[in-house]
């Protein structure tokens, strides 16, 4: 048994692609109905109070296209520079879609428009978008579940630039992959210390705990390559980590990966650090 353990501890895996690149989904859900209606509704139903109401019909149509994945069909819709807060170009974006879309061919999206406000000669529309993609037949055995909320300008039926403000997804594997108590602020300030707790609620009985977290910030680069990382015995019921935020602001990506005999459970957040 112990030979079993040290061989399973020496295993390193890598944070699936989709884990990182899961944060551009939402960009689709304001591309595809803007060329065809901008002469109509944006300015002027903002002007009459029904904006709400327009853009939640037309995200809902547009969560439909963009669960059929066709790239070139939603990159029409970005302006060539487009801008996104995490560092990408129209160019990284289409790679980064070709290569989700190739592991997670059967996504499913549901949009909730959360604001929209006329801004000089655009719309900023503040969204959340859950995501849910089933274990395909491509031998890509994880299951997705992503909740994003992102701020998007649209100027002139094209989107010019996208920040995401909250994700996190959950990617799980194998026929009981843990249930994890994932407990993260979404917001720190500079240097600000804090708690990392991935904490697995079943009992464990006779099953061994592999686990580790990761903390990165949020780089273009990453979005493809994914990150290796070593898993270590767990000897008690999950993760437990302290950390300190960077003496800068920006965005990271903090990671637990939980592995027990029969699944795998792999939470990522978005952590914002600001100054005071």
């Amino acid at each position: 048994m112990t030979k079993i353990i040290t061989a399973l501890m020496r295993q390193k895996i890598r944070f699936p692609a989709s884990i990182w690149l899961v944060s551009f989904l939402l960009t689709l859900g304001l591309t595809s109905g803007w060329q065809r209606t901008e002469a109509t509704t944006p300015q002027r139903l903002v002007q009459a109070g029904t904006a709400q109401n327009a853009l939640t019909n037309l995200l809902t149509q547009v969560d439909a296209a963009a669960s059929r994945g066709d790239v070139k069909g939603v990159l029409q819709f970005y302006s060539p520079s487009f801008t996104h807060g995490d560092g990408l170009n129209i160019q990284t974006l289409e790679k980064s879609l070709i290569s989700l879309w190739q592991r997670y061919p059967k996504l499913q999206y549901s949009t909730k428009l959360l604001s929209s406000k006329s801004e000089g000669n655009g719309i900023i529309a503040e969204t959340e978008t859950k995501i849910t993609g089933l274990p395909s037949g491509n031998g890509n055995n994880l299951a997705l579940n992503a909740t994003i909320k992102s701020r998007q300008r649209i100027e002139n039926g094209k989107i010019v630039r996208q920040d995401i403000l909250a994700e996190r997804t959950l990617l799980t594997s194998g026929s009981k992959p843990p249930q994890i108590d994932f407990k993260l602020p979404q917001q720190l300030l500079v240097g600000q210390k804090y708690n990392f707790d991935a904490i697995v609620q079943e009992p464990l009985g006779d099953d061994f705990l592999l686990g580790t977290a990761l903390e990165e910030p949020i780089q273009p680069e990453k979005f493809l390559n994914p990150t290796p990382v070593d898993l270590e015995l767990l000897t008690s019921g999950g993760l437990f980590k302290t950390g300190q935020a960077p003496s800068t602001p920006g965005s990271q990506w903090l990671s637990a990966v939980i592995l027990r005999g029969n699944g795998m459970t792999m939470v990522t957040q978005r952590l914002q650090i600001v100054k005071k």
